[in-house]
């Protein structure tokens, strides 16, 4: 079984992008053997076109089987302010039956006070927390943050009993000890185009991201996206270790966009299950029972 921790969806794609609707999605689900999945809605417009939670809600009442709601709410909604009370709009989504706040990526601070409002609510309502990560504060999306991950770290400080799951690639990047602050992300050109690199070369020295999952309980991983794949197959004698230290923190993820996104992840878990590299226990745990668990199904 498979439950995916982080997808994406619209009820109709505006302008730009092919993203899939909600039965694309489950055509691919289908074809890659997926059984469940969280849909995490867009709200914050530096990387698409907004969506409402209420989309992401009408689309997993259509399908409850399969389809898992999360909310989403840029931290400047309502005053634009530190002080501003998302802790009932939160609660009113919770009770609506989203599952989790995320993908959380306006491209702001991680530290920035209304980023940290947010999550204080998030804590207070008791959803965890998906966010893509930046490392720069202009022409890109989602969180800043600084090599090492230090406003991560004060973020797990401030809030213990707020689940964290890290994603993309500025948090990937630190499964070693980076070589130079540039590799830990992509950026946006001035013609537009994405461009840079995540380092694939093997794990010299342990990198932040195990002594975070170390000290702080609240810390997941979101196994996602191309960057955590790079992660997870950059040095496999080093991931299988990582995998059954953290076997309880980690989570199997797609971040699907478009109709023919693949899922090279989930491919790899089997491969690396069926060769005893990991055991039944930690397949079983990444592929599906930690999100079992962490959303309460």
């Amino acid at each position: 079984m498979f439950i995916d921790i982080h997808a994406h969806a619209y009820r109709k794609a505006p302008y730009g992008w092919s993203i899939c609707n909600a039965e694309q999605l489950l055509a691919s689900y289908d074809k890659m053997g997926i059984d469940m999945g969280a849909i995490l809605p867009i709200v914050s417009p530096e990387i698409y076109f907004p969506q409402t939670n209420e989309d992401i809600l009408d689309m997993a009442e259509q399908y409850p089987e399969r389809l898992i709601p999360f909310c989403n709410i840029d931290p400047r909604l309502l005053t634009n302010s530190p002080n501003a009370p998302l802790e009932m709009v939160l609660q009113y989504y919770k009770d609506q039956g989203c599952k989790g706040l995320g993908e959380v990526m306006p491209n702001m601070a991680l530290m920035n006070p209304l980023i940290q409002n947010l999550f204080m609510h998030a804590e207070t309502v008791g959803l965890p927390v998906i966010y893509d990560g930046s490392d720069q504060l202009t022409g890109d999306f989602g969180l800043y943050d600084d090599p090492g991950l230090p406003q991560l770290e004060h973020t797990l400080q401030a809030f213990p009993n707020l689940i964290i799951l890290g994603h993309g690639p500025v948090f990937w990047s630190e499964i070693a000890k980076l070589e130079s602050p540039a590799e830990r992300s992509y950026f946006f050109s001035i013609k537009g185009h994405q461009i840079g690199y995540c380092p694939d070369h093997p794990v010299k020295e342990e990198g932040v991201v195990s002594k975070l999952l170390r000290r702080y309980p609240n810390l997941g991983c979101d196994l996602s996206d191309g960057t955590a794949y790079n992660a997870m197959v950059r040095d496999p004698e080093y991931t299988f270790k990582f995998m059954d230290e953290f076997q309880d923190r980690m989570y199997f993820g797609t971040d699907i966009l478009g109709p023919s996104t693949e899922n090279q992840m989930l491919l790899k878990l089997c491969e690396w299950r069926n060769m005893g590299k990991i055991n039944e226990t930690i397949f079983r745990k990444i592929s599906h029972e930690n999100a079992v668990k962490l959303l309460k199904l």
